[in-house]
């Protein structure tokens, strides 16, 4: 099995360390992951500026340190060296549960390999007042990865480990509501500065995997791309009607190469091709 490990805490994390030790029992392991720390960054990907990669080591392993996103190093690093079968991401020095997959580099870059068709599995670990004992959680994550590597090849997991893990649950994203805070605070020079936090408002849900983590269980959520309300969706074509009977008279199941491309260059400012060079603001001239 050929095995891409990536982070968002950057290259010299001592999660990503304890993750590919114990990737390397299931197959050959390549690290590749940001140069800086990335939490939080979300699934922000590089368009602006060209990445570029630099060898270094972790542990025995020679592993990438590039500057760009997490989503930017599972880009990378599937096309560089030979095909990958499964990317894992973390261990994360700090829990992604329920909305925290929104936001976080580390479910990003699984995001990312489920995107280019790869498996992609996200791992992430307490980190509070006190940092992780990484070498306690190795036989688990060992655990978890023989369990998923055993299963059904689903695209995209979402796993947490609690402090002392007591075993393993299958768990939904918890979605709860949040009182979103800005707190002022003042520079030492005098400018105004602002904290933006968060408080959350409802207990966790049964089943979901905050409640797991808190009951001391390791939570394995299966996720997915496609984030459409299907109920919601379906009440609505029922109850308020757009022009759905007409477009099923006049637009093809498949749109035209010329409808797709028009599309594609009305999406992102991202170059699609090679030969587009970039503008002053990091968009293609061409574009």
């Amino acid at each position: 099995m050929r095995i891409l490990v990536c982070n968002d805490d950057g290259v010299y994390s001592p999660g990503i360390a304890a993750l590919a030790d114990v990737a390397l029992e299931f197959g050959s392991v390549r690290i590749v992951a940001p140069d800086v720390e990335q939490s939080s960054m979300g699934h922000a990907v590089t368009h602006s500026r060209p990445l570029s990669y630099r060898p270094t080591t972790i542990g025995d392993l020679t592993a990438f340190r590039v500057n760009g996103t997490p989503a930017d190093c599972v880009a990378l690093g599937a096309h560089l060296g030979e095909k990958v079968d499964v990317v894992l991401s973390g261990c994360n020095m700090g829990l992604n549960l329920g909305n925290s997959i929104w936001h976080s580099g580390t479910l990003a870059a699984a995001k990312q390999a489920a995107l280019l068709g790869l498996r992609g599995i996200a791992l992430s670990a307490p980190a509070g007042k006190v940092d992780p004992d990484f070498d306690a959680l190795k036989p688990w994550i060992r655990k978890v990865l023989e369990t998923l590597f055993q299963t059904e090849p689903l695209p995209l997991i979402n796993v947490n480990f609690p402090r002392q893990p007591r075993g393993l649950l299958w768990t939904r994203a918890s979605i709860r509501h949040y009182d979103g805070r800005i707190v002022p605070t003042t520079h030492p020079l005098g400018r105004e500065l602002y904290w933006f936090t968060v408080r959350p408002l409802e207990d966790a849900e049964e089943g979901s995997d905050r409640w797991a983590v808190e009951q001391g269980w390791i939570s394995m959520t299966p996720l997915r791309l496609d984030v459409t309300d299907d109920a919601g969706l379906a009440r609505l074509r029922v109850r308020t009607p757009l022009d759905e009977p007409v477009a099923a008279l006049v637009s093809l199941p498949t749109s035209t190469e010329e409808e797709a491309r028009s599309v594609q260059e009305d999406e992102a400012p991202v170059s699609l091709d090679a030969s587009a060079e970039p503008g002053p603001r990091g968009r293609s001239d061409r574009a």
